[in-house]
């Protein structure tokens, strides 16, 4: 069906018609906008939310538990759903936007010329008309005057008064008004075919055309709204199954937290290892002499209070870090340190050196190439230019191969510590309700105690090691009994790193050294292979155990050991 036949008398109502389709062409632009603009918006929001809650420096310890790192992983996964909705519009944009422009523009232009050819073929038919219709009114004035004049001459010739001069010059008239209504006639019958003509042809032919190209126009537009419709559609389309990737990464995020492996984790990370306090037992003062009950009370007071610091005043034990001097070197061979410590120093040094090795030799290939290039042609460059600089890095080159060559020495050196097999311990040392028992390899025990003659009453007092690489001075804790508790006082009272006063620390458990171990560093003792130690500190991420051994009628010798060293089996 066409315009042209169908709708041959509708110009105005056509004018109109694909004049609001352009109009809602556009509206469909502005529409496209204003999604993309919300598209855009939502993306940069997105960003802003993903950056505002990432993780704090101050928060990076929590990263262990599975929640936060399903937390991080849903951020991701919601940084790169933005970039889908950065991506969907800027194809809206590149694809949708810019083609409705183009489009819209080229309809009004090919709107524009339609109209204007049909106005010039409805002014041109206008025109004919308008030459028609005054053709004939002169034929009707004509026809009127002619009838006038016969009727003026038939009067004079039969009026007999009148002279013959008179009745010809009526007839003369009445010829002459005939012939100009012939004329006009004629006129008229011309100007009434042409129009015909041109009626037909405007009507048939010129008009049908115009609206035919209207019709195109139209279809186009429309045929051009279904396609960015459609292409909108496909924008989407191509992003939702990345989109659907990322909710699949979401959902992935959620079910990896295990609330079983965070609640472990909490226990790993807060557990002190401390047994709970056992129930305060009932002094009957009756049954007991005056000191005897005054080093009873003497005691679970003591007692008491070391489970009470255990409990509830953890945070509260002497800091290690910095205070033995363990986790730094003031040696080049970092020969102070422990031997898995130094290894891992040395390692890094190694390394470190090896990758300024690998640059300055790049750099001193580049200068030998730039040298070569500058004496095979001066003009590029003075070659002496160069040399200075190629002297300086072979320089730096030999002496980094130096420090590396003695570095590996180090190295090989610290390898060199012997690994021995796992063998049981022989003796232990425990300490039991005030006394000093020792269990023998055959399980039996032997109850020492030590409130002899020679022994003064100062049980609970602090005694020191006379061993000089515990590194601790005086730092470990007596038995009652020991007899060491005034000297050991001043001792421990001039260290300025310790506490005016130590409290001794209840064992978390025992430990067994699977290799020997030499105290090279200050704060750490040496133990022998297979010996059995009391644990009163756990590692706390440093690599280092505080342990407590027995030492003769010394007392207790306290210190660090490598962790990696020992096998611990704490207390329940």
């Amino acid at each position: 069906m066409s315009w042209g036949i169908e709708l041959w008398d509708q110009y105005e109502n056509l004018s109109i018609h694909t004049n609001k389709g352009i109009e809602f062409l556009d509206k469909y632009g502005n529409f496209i906008r204003d999604r993309l603009a919300i598209e855009s918006e939502y993306a940069a929001k997105l960003r802003r939310l993903v950056k505002n809650y990432q993780p704090k420096k101050k928060e990076e310890e929590d990263n262990e538990f599975s929640s936060w790192q399903a937390f991080r992983n849903v951020l991701k996964e919601i940084g790169d759903l933005a970039g889908q909705r950065e991506v969907v519009a800027e194809s809206l944009q590149l694809q949708i936007i810019q083609a409705v422009t183009l489009l819209s523009k080229t309809l009004r232009e090919e709107r524009k010329k339609c109209l204007n050819d049909g106005t010039t073929l409805q002014q041109n038919l206008n025109y004919q008309l308008g030459a028609l219709e005054r053709a004939k009114r002169n034929y009707e004035k004509a026809y009127r005057d002619s009838e006038k004049a016969i009727e003026s001459y038939k009067k004079a010739d039969m009026d007999f008064n009148l002279s013959r001069a008179e009745v010809e010059r009526h007839k003369n008239v009445m010829t002459q008004k005939i012939q100009q209504s012939d004329d006009a006639k004629n006129e008229y019958a011309n100007q009434l075919q042409k129009t015909n003509n041109l009626q037909q042809q405007h009507y048939n032919v010129m008009l049908p055309a115009v609206f035919n190209r209207l019709q195109e126009l139209d279809e186009k537009r429309t045929r051009g709204i279904r396609e960015f419709i459609v292409g909108a559609a496909k924008v989407e389309s191509e992003v939702a199954p990345i989109i659907a990737i990322c909710m699949q990464g979401i959902v992935k995020a959620g079910e990896s937290i295990n609330e079983k492996e965070d609640s472990f984790k909490v226990i790993e990370r807060y557990q002190s290892g401390f047994t709970p306090p056992i129930d305060i037992p009932f002094e009957d003062l009756s049954k007991q002499d005056h000191d005897t009950s005054q080093d009873s009370h003497y005691s679970n007071m003591q007692s008491n209070h070391l489970t009470m610091k255990g409990t509830m005043s953890a945070n509260k034990l002497k800091k290690r870090v910095g205070i033995f001097n363990i986790f730094g070197s003031n040696k080049e061979d970092f020969s102070d340190l422990p031997p898995n410590q130094r290894r891992k120093k040395l390692q890094a040094k190694i390394a470190e050196l090896q990758q300024k090795i690998s640059q300055e030799t790049a750099a001193r290939d580049g200068l030998m190439k730039m040298k070569v290039v500058y004496e095979a042609n001066s003009s590029l460059g003075n070659p002496m230019t160069v040399e200075g600089q190629l002297n300086e890095s072979e320089h730096k080159l030999e002496k980094l191969k130096i420090d590396l060559k003695k570095y590996q020495g180090y190295l090989e050196k610290a390898n060199q510590v012997p690994m021995a097999n796992n063998s049981p311990q022989a003796n232990r040392n425990t300490f039991q309700n005030g006394h000093r028992t020792s269990r023998h390899s055959n399980g039996s025990t032997e109850d020492n105690n030590d409130e002899g003659d020679d022994q003064p009453d100062d049980a609970g007092s602090l005694s020191s090691s006379a061993s000089p690489e515990s590194g601790l001075g005086t730092s470990h804790t007596s038995l009652p009994g020991s007899g060491q508790g005034s000297a050991n006082e001043n001792a421990i009272g001039e260290d300025a790193y310790f506490e005016t006063e130590i409290e001794a620390l209840q064992p978390l458990g025992t430990c067994r050294a699977l290799y020997p171990f030499e105290a090279t560093s200050e704060g750490s003792i040496p133990m022998n292979e297979g010996e059995e130690l009391q644990v009163i500190e756990i590692d706390q991420g440093d690599g280092w155990t505080r342990v407590r051994r027995m030492n003769g009628s010394n007392g207790w010798d306290e210190g660090f050991v490598p962790t990696s060293y020992i096998e611990c089996t704490l207390y329940a």
